[in-house]
């Protein structure tokens, strides 16, 4: 991973760009193996649960859209294309197609969001939200399968507060983008941004299969 020095701006506290970019790229591997772990106790809460729940939780499971979920994991796998071209073309000083990578995965992210507020709406329609108003159509494994929406609502709601932070991040990007005229400014924030998003889609990958897929 190398830069033009003279292309980057250095900030006072680093003696020469490859101690700045060090830094960076340390600095976004620290913060993302916390989220890993973060995420890693969320899937091995479900998958305990589901163990001790199966014939419930794969019950509950049969209420999930795997249409939206399928075309959700399409529209996730298309932006982390994207995004690397992003960083591709920011790497390569192409401000305009950087700028379009950057726009275009920026809409894919709201599609993925708007996608998961439509299942979201689904689920509040029918009362499977968690909470006082709760109803599953089966009262002898009511209970299990309130714990299963729980688990579904906290871990999808949790990556799509991920994905709406990246959509601020990479709005940040863009403009900074927008402004780079001259097509000068230190691509790296782009790629730390890129392993951002890519962690985000990673996350998407694990829950597809774990939540819609593998107790069919």
């Amino acid at each position: 991973m190398t830069a033009s020095s003279h292309s980057t701006e250095l900030s006072h506290q680093f003696e020469n760009v490859e101690q700045q970019q060090e830094a960076y790229v340390v600095g976004m591997w620290v913060f993302l193996v916390t989220e890993i772990m973060f995420f890693g106790v969320i899937f091995l809460t479900y998958t305990v649960y589901r163990v001790l729940n199966h014939s419930a939780f794969y019950e509950a499971h049969n209420k999930l859209d795997i249409g939206l979920g399928t075309l959700n994991t399409f529209v996730l796998l298309t932006s982390s294309l994207t995004m690397a071209l992003a960083v591709h073309w920011a790497q390569v000083r192409n401000r305009k197609a950087q700028i379009a990578a950057l726009v275009t995965t920026i809409a894919l992210a709201c599609v993925f969001l708007a996608v998961k507020a439509v299942e979201y709406s689904h689920k509040f329609a029918h009362h499977l939200f968690p909470g006082a108003g709760f109803v599953y159509p089966d009262p002898s494994i009511a209970d299990q399968a309130r714990l299963f929406f729980s688990l579904y609502f906290g871990a999808t709601g949790l990556h799509a507060l991920h994905v709406a932070i990246g959509v601020l991040v990479l709005g940040a990007m863009l403009v900074r983008a927008v402004l780079d005229r001259e097509a000068k400014a230190d691509y790296i924030p782009v790629e730390m941004t890129g392993l951002y998003w890519h962690f985000v889609d990673i996350v998407w990958i694990f829950l597809f299969p774990l939540l819609y897929l593998i107790p069919r």
